[in-house]
């Protein structure tokens, strides 16, 4: 086992959620302090994985490389994969964010099983899969954030026990928080995803509205997009609704904090709906003020019991299964 500097790696960390995402960066700030770090410490594992699996920094696109230098996404998934099992097995991986995911297992009852169900979301891409189906997308939108989101619920101390109710059901829930940020995004970015190669909108979906599932971006086919992202909207709120009968279980400063980040990504959602044909003009954000007045009426909904909710037909549980089967190694490829 290696002895992290566990000040050098949040100084890191918290400087790579300062980059990556200032959304997140402020709803952190209503955690308490030891609850703050370790949210800082997973955002930074996370993050670094994003960017190796997309070949980019915090988000932006690194400057163009000598050709044929840049990895293919296999190698990529190959390197997520090898840092993380370092960080697993407590031994120095080189790189503070990997580092980070280490020391927080040391501090939280993350499990492996957690941390291959994120890692299957990076395997879906680099294998450059597409939902056929609504299952299949959120089967995604879980890999990619549900699961994150249980890992944050952990690290907010609900117990990992899926034998007490309460806590399997809290968990469920958070991770449907996961899944309706992840829905948002992706009605927000299908033009930058396309850009990528990539569609997450199922082919169903696209086959029943006549938009040929390689031309989503097209001008013709803009006005027939909207009804789609109507849907996936709707399924964002459902799920959005359910994780805020699990954050009523935390305590008042994760619940408030928990609570500021659906607003503020809800806000995202809801903008790219109102927009209709013209939701990819210009991208989607919330500025510094709209943030204040959204974590404002977070503290109002913190301090008041949420209207009951069920949760969804297709949940944690559920969807991890899906894919499950498929693996034939803790950290193997999906599909």
């Amino acid at each position: 086992m290696t002895g992290y500097d566990r000040a050098a790696l949040v100084a890191s960390a918290r400087r790579s959620i300062r980059r990556g995402s200032r959304s997140f960066a402020a709803a952190s700030r209503l955690f308490d302090h030891e609850t703050r770090e370790r949210v800082w410490l997973l955002y930074a594992w996370c993050r670094a994985c994003d960017d190796i699996a997309d070949d980019q920094d915090h988000g932006h696109p690194l400057p163009p490389g000598p050709i044929g230098t840049r990895p293919d996404p296999e190698s990529r998934l190959a390197t997520i994969r090898t840092l993380t099992e370092l960080a697993l097995s407590g031994e120095s991986s080189g790189s503070p964010a990997f580092d980070a995911l280490g020391q927080l297992m040391r501090e939280v009852p993350l499990t492996r099983a957690m941390v291959e169900d994120v890692l299957a979301g990076f395997a879906l891409d680099a294998a450059e899969w597409r939902p056929r189906t609504e299952a299949d997308l959120l089967r995604y939108c879980y890999h990619v954030a549900g699961a994150v989101g249980v890992m944050m619920a952990t690290v907010m101390g609900v117990p990992s026990d899926e034998q007490d109710p309460i806590a399997a059901d809290t968990l469920d829930r958070a991770s449907d928080l996961g899944i309706a940020f992840q829905l948002g995004n992706i009605v927000r970015d299908i033009w930058a995803d396309h850009a990528a190669g990539r569609c997450y909108l199922p082919v169903e979906w696209l086959v029943a509205a006549d938009i040929p599932p390689d031309e989503v971006t097209g001008p013709a086919y803009r006005q027939a997009l909207v009804p789609l992202v109507s849907r996936a909207c709707g399924l964002a709120r459902a799920y959005a609704a359910s994780a805020r009968v699990g954050a009523a279980r935390l305590a008042f400063r994760q619940r408030w904090a928990v609570l500021s980040a659906a607003n503020i990504y809800g806000a995202i959602a809801r903008e790219v709906e109102r927009r209709g044909a013209h939701a990819w003009d210009r991208r989607v954000h919330t500025g510094r003020i709209e943030k204040l007045g959204l974590i404002l009426a977070a503290l109002g909904e913190a301090r008041r019991t949420p209207e009951p909710a069920p949760r969804p037909p297709l949940s944690r549980r559920e969807l991890a299964a899906l894919g499950r089967p498929l693996s034939s190694h803790p950290l193997s490829r999906e599909l």
